[in-house]
């Protein structure tokens, strides 16, 4: 580990959410901090957080530079950290958690609920958000009248929108037809309300809509909504393989 990682203690158990530089040093002095199993005597120790065994209060610190969340975003909420009229999606994280500076990747509207990947790792943001990498993303949604083959095929050709635009070819399978027609839609782009406009193009409107996957992650159905959890391992390999960042992006 290089010099230039390390940091003073508490600037990193303060970023941490363990307590403000003041309430830190209160800690060190009362003995309830240990940096490698010694007692910490300064607060502006220099210290190497993902080598060596913080302690704070006899817990041990799980360090991380970036940290990703998956969310259960509820109807109701804007996805965004601040907003003068609606309350955001960042509301619905913790004090500790709050601490990272996250930022929803992508929008879902107001009133569509579903998977909502929060992090602060403005790289892979980029590259899911990116048309380059066309990561897929899947929904699920009830629509207001009759869902045909022909709605299957315009939707694989690609649909003029309000403003002019032609979608990308999407991906629409029907798992009910009638008056109210239950769908999946597969898009690999994210242009404003896109799959409500989709279907106000082919005569149909979308009157409940949930987005079930991004790319290789999919939402955690355990998770009720308005709830979140910090991605797997795994789900962060296949998410960082799908935009090719393996080796490039922080633990």
């Amino acid at each position: 580990m290089s010099k230039e990682k390390a940091q003073r203690l508490d600037k990193v158990l303060a970023n941490l959410g363990y307590g403000s530089r003041k309430e830190i040093k209160q800690l060190i002095r009362q003995g309830q901090i240990t940096v490698n199993d010694v007692l910490a005597v300064r607060p502006e120790q220099h210290v190497q957080p993902e080598q060596d065994v913080l302690t704070v209060c006899g817990e041990v610190v799980r360090y991380r530079n970036t940290v990703y969340f998956m969310l259960h975003k509820p109807p109701g909420m804007i996805s965004a950290t601040e907003d003068t009229r609606w309350p955001v999606v960042t509301d619905l994280l913790s004090a500790e958690d709050s601490v990272f500076d996250v930022f929803p990747v992508g929008r879902l509207d107001k009133d569509t609920e579903g998977l909502l990947l929060l992090t602060n790792d403005g790289v892979l943001a980029h590259r899911l958000l990116s048309p380059k990498w066309k990561v897929d993303k899947r929904y699920r949604a009830t629509v207001e009248g009759q869902v045909t083959e022909a709605d299957v095929a315009a939707f694989a050709q690609g649909v003029v929108l309000d403003d002019g635009y032609k979608t990308q070819p999407s991906v629409l399978e029907i798992v009910t037809s009638g008056p109210v027609s239950e769908v999946l839609v597969t898009i690999s782009e994210g242009k404003f309300h896109q799959v409500k406009r989709m279907f106000e193009a082919v005569g149909k409107t979308v009157t409940y809509l949930k987005r079930l996957t991004m790319g290789p992650l999919a939402l955690d159905e355990t998770l009720a909504l308005g709830e979140y959890r910090e991605l797997t391992d795994e789900e962060k390999q296949q998410l960082f393989a799908a935009v090719r960042l393996i080796g490039e992006t922080s633990k």
